[in-house]
């Protein structure tokens, strides 16, 4: 399992093979054992097959091709809406009306999640995750009919390889593990840090077909603009607002 996880990679691109509802469900059940937040489970999935439905969900997803060519599509939800349907039932009052609540139950879903992927992997299947949820959550919530207290957290499309590509690079460990406290980096240390994936040709090449100077540009000026970053913190502080988790 360990060799399985230091080689995975990322897989886009499908074939037609279905997966059965069994394995489906038995990656589902595997990936319920993980840690959640006092085991109140604050998280739900939306299991999408349907083609048509693939399609309603794609514009969503800036029209990846990924969301209508795999065989199945998971949206992995932040869910306080069933805990505290069950507590009103029982005479309880839930006071998960609040970000913090959000933010349990966004790290609930995201533990789902993975345990889930690593599952799949385990049995050959590719997955890929798709952060474009984030973005338009607004939009999925409506795609998917999702009720108060519950938010789209993170997408996962799901299938049989279609060819394994190569794997992307990482940074050194040292650029993530700290010991015992929080050691800041120093000019000399980031680029130590980042050289080796400045020097990847592959790297060399975004910098070149975006005509910027340095690799770090294509992040801020062409992926991740500090436009886009506001513009979509602004749609989903609506959604936490608009779904309950703030006032």
């Amino acid at each position: 399992m360990l060799e399985n996880m230091k080689n995975r990679r990322t897989i886009r691109k499908y074939t037609a093979q279905d997966i059965p509802d069994a394995l489906l469900k038995e990656l589902l059940e595997v990936a319920a054992r993980a840690s959640n937040t006092g085991n109140m489970q604050l998280y739900s999935v939306v299991i999408t097959r349907d083609k048509a439905n693939k399609e309603k969900l794609a514009p969503a997803h800036f029209n990846q091709p990924m969301i209508t060519t795999a065989p199945v599509v998971i949206t992995f939800c932040a869910d306080a809406n069933r805990f505290v349907k069950w507590a009103e039932q029982r005479d309880a009052v839930a006071g998960f009306d609040n970000f913090q609540t959000f933010i349990a139950s966004t790290i609930d879903a995201m533990l789902f999640a993975q345990s889930f992927c690593t599952a799949a992997e385990e049995k050959e299947l590719g997955i890929c995750y798709l952060g474009t949820t984030a973005y338009n959550a607004d939009k999925i919530i409506d795609a998917l009919s999702l009720p108060r207290l519950v938010v789209p957290i993170v997408t996962v499309t799901v299938g049989y390889p279609d060819g394994i590509p190569a794997q992307v690079e990482r940074l050194p460990l040292g650029a993530v593990i700290h010991q015992e406290v929080y050691t800041d980096y120093t000019p000399a240390s980031i680029d130590a840090l980042y050289h080796d994936k400045e020097e990847l040709e592959v790297n060399k090449q975004f910098v070149r077909e975006n005509d910027k100077e340095t690799l770090a540009q294509v992040f801020t000026d062409v992926r991740y603009t500090k436009a886009n970053n506001e513009y979509f913190s602004d749609v989903l502080l609506k959604v936490l607002k608009d779904q309950g988790f703030m006032k």
